[in-house]
């Protein structure tokens, strides 16, 4: 369908324009260290294979080996070499590529700068020359090198960066790919003598952890751009269900800066936009106190760089239906709003902006802020909570308990997982390298189940790799294969690498999940590889469907990736998946129209490789935060929270559990689901299955699963709200009502009830 729409002048112009034009790729990281290099000339390789014509220059392989071993054959166009005090600089020959001509040309140090006397005072300028020749450029870039990102690292760092391009320069490239690499493995390649000549201040593990969460952030960004743009193009409108784009609605009014304030909260941990309206009548003149509160409030927008405007209010009336157009066309996520002070009359005869709102929105949440200068006295927000100190804990004797578990944790193996946007992008032949890595260095290692789905290269991957023989199980007259755990417990090597780890195992099994074995392997102190998709991560099973229109049923709870030591991604831009789909190298070549057309449509890729960047980002921040909050991109929650999930029988219930878990993790906060069954329902055999269905997937997201009795459907509300408060709740999560305007009349809404009668809570409704 994406095919069938004309392109406008302007479109076709630009395609045209663009034929004459080299095309521009680049490979950021973290750091210096990290395989941009590698990887670049490893794509060289691939590219010359092909039948391309691909030259180097001014490649910077810094003695490593892998790098060194990755030039083998390609053509080396010779730099121009100078010095700069004692500092040997390379500079892009530019006459020689021209005489050359190639398609293609690797360089590294996008941020170089060249002598004085050369053609082009940058890198940055010699690459723009050569793209407008019609030569292809492959270059390899860290993200502190960019001039918005180096003010921030240099503020969280202290690092100082002498050389680096506008912040804008991304834009020019056609792709740009992340070579993500953790802190432990940097540090181990120190130790290895493999990265000479670092900046020790570069190389300090919570140093490493910033600059590679602002890489995840930064390309996630661009990411985000380009599937808006996208989707513009399609005509579709509202939120992907991958970026968070949160809108507060406030008046000039005393509590308008604590709406504003809390929207930054929630915009801060969600790691998404704020924008900032406020409804006025037109021409009409604000008195001395609104005006004073106005300039109050847009003093506080412009000190956390949020976007404000002012619209015009034509009627109370027509707010709600404004307010949610606003939202559907600047694809907000999440409406911030304070709770109505009317009485249950004043709704009826006034109407109600929230109810209103409640009625016309279905792709965007609400989050209605707690009064609690009315119930606490609180005008302002919470003070930050000290960390406590302890230093006491240190001299504190341990529980038998908690011996046994330091215990385990010193016993228990090392843990990594591959994660990836897609099949496809690698992970395994990843996984295989670093196999083939560690046994070279003397390294007890073997697979212990390998998933190659037919992929060459990946098989290529193996080398001197022993793959362990599967365990064969009879399950109803068919021979099945499975992980042999027990023959890898036996073996006790130090590594064992372990495909698919959200794999569900065969009925009879003694585990029904891959996890569950290696989180056995662990236990015998054995290390584990592993590799995953973002997709089967159980928290964000309803945002992939969103995105995909696909159910993926092998999920993994996302505890297990919080266990691991390290969580790498594996970025590849979706352009270069689909090519590599119709190259055959995923899936066999009769099977590639028809993913093309569903799961690897161009909407889907680039959703779910943001939501892959953002998700490694959020496990960099809580890994950060743990380690060392002060230095944490999002800062501490500021205040103890409780989460309150509010669930019925129905089809959103899972999707609610969902959403309580991912709030509750972010905000670092214990968490409850309750469920109230009516006597009608009691006992019923499908509700009972219903409900342990929703019990285990609380349990397995770290929840406390509850229900509760009421006699008639009216006294739901009342009975929640009563178990809100024996659990000391902060913030309540409900489902959009589905019920139609008659039965609300004749039955009564329980999310309204529910809204009245906790102005004490912030509440969360969360859209259809």
């Amino acid at each position: 369908m994406e095919s069938f729409h004309r392109k406008t002048p302007e479109q076709i112009l630009k395609s045209i324009s663009k034929l004459h034009f080299g095309r521009l790729k680049v490979y950021i990281g973290a750091v210096s260290g990290s395989g941009k290099t590698y990887h670049m000339l490893r794509e060289g390789h691939s590219l010359k294979a092909q039948g391309i014509d691909v030259v180097i220059c001014a490649v910077s392989t810094m003695q490593r080996p892998e790098t060194l071993e990755q030039i083998g054959d390609l053509e080396r166009i010779p730099s121009i070499h100078w010095r700069e005090e004692g500092v040997e600089k390379k500079d892009l020959n530019l006459e020689a590529i021209l005489a050359r001509n190639p398609e293609v040309v690797l360089v590294d140090g996008l941020a170089h700068r060249n002598r004085h006397n050369g053609q082009f005072g940058t890198r940055l300028e010699d690459i723009k020359f050569l793209l407008n020749k019609g030569i292809g450029i492959i270059v390899t870039a860290n993200v502190y090198e960019l001039e918005d990102v180096r003010a921030v690292a240099s503020k969280l760092t202290g690092i100082e960066v002498p050389e680096t391009v506008p912040g804008d320069t991304l834009e020019l490239a056609d792709e740009v790919v992340l070579i993500d690499v953790t802190p432990e493995t940097l540090i181990n390649r120190v130790a290895e003598g493999n990265l000479q000549g670092h900046n020790k201040k570069v190389l300090e593990r919570g140093n490493l952890a910033i600059l590679r969460e602002l890489s995840l952030r930064l390309v996630a960004e661009g990411v985000n751009d380009s599937l808006v743009k996208y989707r513009e193009e399609l005509g579709l409108l509202g939120s992907s269900g991958v970026a968070e784009r949160i809108l507060v609605s406030t008046q000039y009014h005393w509590n308008g800066s604590i709406y504003v304030r809390r929207g930054q909260q929630i915009a801060k941990r969600l790691n998404g936009d704020l924008v900032v309206v406020t409804f006025v009548k037109p021409n009409h003149e604000l008195g001395k106190e609104a005006a004073a509160f106005k300039r109050s409030i847009i003093k506080l927008v412009e000190h956390i760089r949020a976007e404000f405007e002012e619209l015009p209010l034509r009627s109370r009336k027509a707010l709600p239906a404004a307010l949610v157009s606003y939202a559907l066309k600047n694809n907000v996520t999440r409406i911030v709003l304070g709770h109505s002070k009317q009485t249950v009359w004043q709704e009826f005869w006034q109407g109600s902006i929230v109810h209103d709102m409640l009625k016309l929105t279905r792709k965007v949440d609400i989050f209605i802020v707690a009064d609690r200068a009315e119930h606490e006295g609180e005008r302002i927000l919470p003070a930050k909570i000290a960390r406590p100190e302890e230093e006491a804990d240190l001299f504190r004797r341990l529980s038998s308990d908690e011996l046994e578990n330091k215990i385990k944790q010193i016993r228990r193996g090392q843990f990594k997982i591959y994660i990836g946007a897609a099949p496809g992008v690698g992970k395994t032949y990843t996984m295989l390298r670093e196999g083939n890595d560690l046994l070279r260095k003397g390294i007890d290692v073997f697979v212990g189940l390998l998933e190659t789905h037919g992929r060459k290269d990946t098989q290529s991957q193996t080398g001197d790799l022993e793959v362990l023989p599967r365990r064969q199980i009879d399950y109803r007259g068919n021979i099945l294969e499975e992980m042999d755990t027990d023959e890898i417990i036996r073996r006790n090597p130090e590594v064992v690498l372990v495909d698919e780890l959200a794999h569900n195992n065969v009925p009879g099994s003694l585990n029904k999940k891959r996890y569950e074995d290696i989180l056995r392997l662990l236990a015998a102190g054995i290390s584990v590889i592993t590799t995953v998709n973002v997709q089967h991560l159980e928290s964000l099973n309803d945002a992939v469907e969103q995105i995909t229109g696909v159910r993926v049923r092998e999920t993994v709870p996302d505890h297990i990736l919080r266990l691991a030591d390290e969580v790498q991604l594996i970025d590849v831009t979706s352009q270069s998946l689909q090519e590599r789909m119709r190259a055959g190298k995923i899936y066999a070549m009769d099977k590639v129209p028809q993913a093309l057309s569903n799961f690897f449509k161009t909407g889907n890729l680039i959703a779910l490789r943001e939501l892959a960047l953002r998700e490694i980002a959020d496990d960099v921040d809580e890994r950060l935060e743990a380690w060392q909050r002060s230095t944490s991109l999002r800062g501490p929650w500021r205040r103890k929270e409780v989460i309150f999930v509010c669930v019925n029988n129905t089809h959103q219930a899972e999707r609610l559990i969902r959403r309580g878990f991912r709030i509750a993790y972010r905000l670092k906060a214990c968490w409850y689901v309750t469920c109230v069954q009516t006597e009608s329902l009691r006992g019923a055999e499908e509700q009972m299955k219903q409900l342990e269905t929703l019990r285990k997937l609380t349990e397995r997201l770290g929840g406390i699963f509850e229900v509760q009795s009421a006699l008639r459907r009216k006294d739901i509300p009342s009975v929640l709200v009563a178990k809100a408060k024996e659990c000391q709740a902060t913030q309540m999560i409900i489902g959009q009502s589905r019920a139609s305007l008659w039965k609300e009349w004749r039955q009564g809404s329980i999310v309204k009830d529910l809204i009245r009668l906790v102005r004490h809570l912030d509440v969360l409704v969360v859209a259809d």
